[in-house]
């Protein structure tokens, strides 16, 4: 599986990595545990099965033309299932609705890159950066627990690059600027 990620600049990165270390010191899911080279904040856009070079050369150029963009972090959300998420969550402007559109319809019609997830299709997506994920997070119902230990005013920053993953390799290509 290859998904489409922005990544962040430098000080809005390094916020969410204070709230995974946060998180993490309290003793709560955190990705400051998940210690792979690859793992850093991101906000997924969208997945295929396989990234032919074609369509990866236009998501490149999609990507180049729309970055930088500017980005706010605000409030969390939560996913319940297999795997609890904890999530950063990302107001959506109308500049990152249009990206998100535009690489996901890319993907979707790309001859050979499979079926998109559903859960990033354009009327469902629910665009965040996961905080921690596993066990369910006590006293996250109320948000007792967790909101003090992530900001609670918005914090403002840019979508500053982008990068393809690949869950079978575990690797990382850049896309965009």
């Amino acid at each position: 599986m290859h998904s489409v990620e922005l990544l962040l600049d430098h000080a809005t990165e390094r916020a969410v990595r204070e709230a995974w270390e946060r998180l993490a010191r309290a003793g709560l899911p955190s990705l400051a545990a998940h210690r792979h080279p690859t793992n850093r904040p991101h906000l997924s856009l969208a997945t295929a099965d396989t990234l032919p070079a074609q369509t990866r050369a236009g998501l490149d150029h999609t990507l180049t033309a729309a970055l930088p963009l500017s980005l706010t972090l605000d409030g969390l959300v939560r996913f319940g299932g297999r795997r609890h998420v904890l999530g950063w969550a990302v107001r959506p402007d109308d500049a990152l609705l249009s990206l998100h559109r535009t690489v996901w319809r890319t993907l979707r019609e790309a001859p050979g890159c499979g079926r998109p997830n559903p859960l990033h299709d354009p009327e469902r997506w629910i665009p965040h950066i996961t905080l921690g994920r596993g066990a369910e997070h006590p006293g996250t119902a109320s948000g007792t627990e967790v909101l003090p230990l992530v900001p609670d005013t918005p914090l403002t920053g840019r979508w500053t690059g982008a990068r393809t993953y690949d869950s079978l390799s575990r690797t990382t290509d850049r896309l965009g600027p």
